[in-house]
C-alpha cells in the first residue's frame, strides 16, 4: 500500500518540477508544509500501523498475563498467538512502534521552515505546535491500526489450535490453517467415491470404512513415532477453531488494515486541513 502511494507522490514531484521549469507556478511545494500533500501521511500511517501491528504481535506475546479476545463482550482469556488477542503490555509496545516510525519521520522529512518560505515552490513553516500535533496524531492513529488489526483477525480470520499442546497453530507465509476431521468419516467418503467412480460396489465401501480396533494402542504423543495418525483413538479432531470466521487468511488481514489505515488517515487530514481528496491525484 505504502509503495502505491510513493509512487503516486513521486509523480506529483516530478510534475510540479516541470511545471517549474516552464516558468509556471507549482500549485504544491517540494518541502512538506502544514496541511501539505495527503499522500505524505498516508505512506507514514502505513508504516506507523504496519510497526505497531508488528510490535504488537512480536512483543506482545511476552506479556505475563493472558491476551483477551477483542471482540468477544466478556473479554474472554484465549492462548497466546490467538487473532483478535490483546494485552496491555501489546498496546504498549504497539505505540512504541509506531511512535518510531513517526519520530523517523519527521526527522528525514523535508519539512517547510524559515529558510524555504521565499523559495519556488517552498511553503509556510511548522509552527513547534503543529510539529507535536502531527507526531502525536500519527503514532496514535499508528496504534489504532493494530487494534483495527486485531477486530478484522478476530472476526474475519479463524485461529486453529492444536488440542494436543494448547498453542495456536500457525500457517506458513500467513496462509489459512485447516483443522482435523473425523478419520472415520474421511475414509467413508473416500470409500464411496471409489465405489461410484470404479464400481467397486457395496463391499468396497464396507472396507474401506471399517475401522480397525484390534490394533495395539500406541503413545499418541510420542514424536517419534512417524506413522502416528490424525487422533488419539478416539477418532477426535487434534486441531480446533479457537475463534473467528475462515474469511480471510493473515495476508489479507495485514492488506486490509494497511489500506483502511492509509485511506482513513489521508481522510482524517484532508478534513481537518481543508483539503480535497480528489488532490491526490492531481500534479
Amino acid at each position: 500500500m505504502a509503495s502505491v502511494l510513493t509512487l503516486l507522490h513521486a509523480y506529483q514531484l516530478r510534475q510540479r518540477r516541470e511545471t517549474i521549469l516552464s516558468g509556471e507556478t507549482p500549485e504544491g511545494t517540494y518541502c512538506y508544509s502544514w496541511g501539505g500533500d495527503l499522500l505524505v501521511v498516508g505512506i507514514i500511517a502505513n508504516y506507523a500501523a504496519v510497526c505497531a501491528d508488528t510490535f504488537s504481535s512480536e512483543l506482545g506475546i511476552l506479556s505475563r498475563t493472558e491476551p483477551r479476545l477483542i471482540t468477544s463482550l466478556t473479554l474472554r482469556k484465549v492462548p497466546r498467538g490467538t487473532n483478535g488477542g490483546v494485552t496491555v503490555w501489546g498496546l504498549v509496545a504497539g505505540f512504541l512502534g509506531s511512535m518510531i516510525i513517526v519520530t523517523t519521520s519527521l526527522m528525514f522529512l523535508p519539512m517547510c521552515g524559515d529558510h524555504t518560505s521565499d523559495r519556488i515552490g517552498g511553503g509556510r513553516a511548522w509552527s513547534t505546535s503543529e510539529k507535536v500535533m502531527f507526531a502525536w496524531g500519527m503514532t496514535i492513529w499508528g496504534t489504532l491500526g493494530s487494534l483495527l488489526d486485531s477486530f478484522l483477525g478476530g472476526w474475519l480470520q479463524r485461529s486453529v489450535r492444536d488440542v494436543r499442546t494448547g498453542k495456536i497453530v500457525e500457517g506458513e507465509g500467513g496462509v489459512r490453517v485447516l483443522t482435523s476431521v473425523d478419520a472415520r468419516e474421511v475414509k467413508k467418503t473416500t470409500g464411496i467415491k471409489a465405489a461410484l467412480v470404479g464400481g467397486e460396489g457395496a463391499h468396497a465401501v464396507e472396507e474401506s470404512s471399517a475401522v480397525d480396533d484390534s490394533a495395539p494402542a500406541e503413545n499418541p504423543y510420542n514424536p517419534k513415532n512417524k506413522h502416528r495418525k490424525a487422533s488419539f483413538g478416539d477418532n477426535k479432531p487434534t486441531r480446533v477453531a479457537e475463534t473467528g470466521w475462515d474469511l480471510l487468511d493473515n495476508n489479507d488481514v495485514n492488506f486490509l488494515m494497511a489500506f483502511s489505515m492509509s485511506v482513513g488517515g489521508m481522510a482524517v487530514a484532508a478534513w481537518y486541513w481543508g483539503i480535497p481528496m480528489e488532490s491526490i491525484l492531481q500534479g
